[in-house]
């Protein structure tokens, strides 16, 4: 049926088809995903931890219990991704994560939390992230750098206003009111666009993939009948080919390893450092609002952080710039171990969600950049658990750290260290050169 409407549709729109999927993919990034990020969590640690006397250590094991269950899921997904494409996983994971958040609000059993945030950070870690890249990087070649930036600065932007915006309403109306008030949103925004308007690749309605202007010049010839003839040819700035790997030879090429390492160690900190940020600041003398206000900082200097990380990746080799990006989050996980002020926690804020969002653009970037778009689901199904793994690793450690210790900075100042080592290992992952198949985009 989506197929059905989205080849009607796009003979009527004056646009290339591939900017309704990204609006959708947009919007999808900006009310679902952020919900069970652990930037908006973080605000509900010290209300719901208080109302029921849980650990910081119990409360951060459903972040990494969600992530253990998305690791499981991604190869399922991502070969469901290449069969059938986005719509129905992006409409479907938007009804879990809305219906999961809106339960949350009637719960009084840590039983309770767990079966239903689990689900919801399941949704949000694996087919919500798997679907929105790998539909755009199905849709665009030639612009795949800059759409996946707009698609990380929508994503930040959720990701900046949804944390305030929960604060608000847990100061005027409390935390469960939040939890109804957020799902009721997604679900109104994330299921029914999806579903509908959602189509796997331009090739599925007849469309070029991100197709460009082209200018025609005039051939003459001549004719087995010795006529003169005259041809219209086409010139296309971007006929590069593309290769295409199947999973088995992605597998087996090294950069496939050291960049899921990389991706592990990355997303450690930036899960570990983002969900407990709130709580690090209310401990070192910040008020709630000030707090909370750290918490929409980081995400919100992930908004533009693609815009400023793309044009860098188009001059200097993919590689370099995510080893810049991790070690901005590196100095990021320690400067928040030592902020102590309002001006030095919204500094050190900035500087690690600029190096996260860098992260999450690049590596979006650098899978279909070195591996092509036909099998990009599979690849991505195969390594996308590495990061969401560190996610899953980086919350728990810095739960228990506290739990130990009674503070926070010893775990960020390793999450620190370990992600300036990856940022080196990185630089070893030079793009492959193997038996991916090649091809050229169509022109007609």
């Amino acid at each position: 049926m989506s197929t059905r409407l989205g080849a009607r549709l796009a003979r009527w729109l004056p646009c290339y088809y591939g900017w309704v999927i990204f609006a959708i993919a947009a919007s999808t990034s900006y009310a679902a995903r952020p919900l069970m990020s652990v930037a908006v969590l973080s605000v509900f640690v010290v209300p719901m931890t208080e109302a029921f006397g849980w650990s910081r250590g119990l409360f951060s094991g459903a972040v990494s219990l969600g992530g253990l269950c998305a690791v499981a899921i991604s190869p399922i997904i991502g070969r469901l991704l290449d069969k059938y494409g986005a719509g129905v996983i992006l409409s479907l994971t938007s009804a879990v994560v809305g219906a999961c958040a809106v339960g949350l609000a009637g719960i009084d059993q840590a039983w309770a939390f767990y079966a239903l945030y689990v689900p919801g950070r399941m949704a949000f870690a694996s087919p919500l992230e798997l679907a929105t890249s790998t539909a755009l990087s199905n849709w665009f070649i030639r612009r795949r750098a800059f759409v996946l930036a707009l698609l990380g600065v929508t994503q930040g932007t959720g990701l900046a206003a949804m944390p305030l915006l929960a604060q608000l309403l847990i100061s005027g109306r409390g935390w469960r009111f939040t939890w109804v008030t957020l799902g009721l949103y997604t679900l109104a925004i994330g299921v029914v666009p999806s579903l509908l308007l959602v189509i796997r690749r331009p090739e599925d309605i007849g469309l070029e993939s991100d197709p460009v202007r082209r200018h025609h010049r005039k051939t003459r010839g001549v004719t087995a009948a010795g006529a003169v003839s005259e041809t219209v040819g086409t010139q296309d700035k971007h006929d590069s080919q593309e290769h295409h790997f199947t999973l088995r030879e992605a597998l087996h090429t090294r950069a496939l390893w050291v960049l899921a390492t990389f991706s592990a160690v990355g997303f450690m900190a930036q899960a570990g450092v983002s969900l407990h940020q709130v709580s690090h600041y209310l401990q070192q003398g910040l008020p709630g609002p000030a707090a909370a206000l750290m918490a929409s900082v980081f995400a919100g200097s992930q908004v533009p952080a693609g815009l400023l990380w793309s044009p860098l990746a188009r001059r200097v080799p993919v590689r370099v710039v995510l080893a810049m990006a991790g070690l901005a989050v590196a100095l990021g996980a320690a400067g928040t171990a030592l902020a102590a002020t309002l001006v030095s926690g919204m500094i050190t804020s900035t500087i690690l969600g600029s190096g996260v969002g860098g992260l999450h653009f690049l590596f979006r970037l650098t899978w279909a950049e070195y591996y092509g778009r036909r099998h990009l689901g599979a690849i991505r199904g195969i390594t996308l658990p590495m990061q969401i793994g560190g996610q899953a690793v980086g919350p728990i450690t810095a739960g228990v750290v506290f739990d130990v210790v009674g503070r926070y900075d010893l775990a960020f100042i390793g999450f620190a260290g370990v992600v300036a080592l990856g940022s080196l290992l990185v630089l070893a992952a030079v793009p492959p050169h193997g038996p991916g198949t090649p091809t050229v985009p169509k022109t007609r």
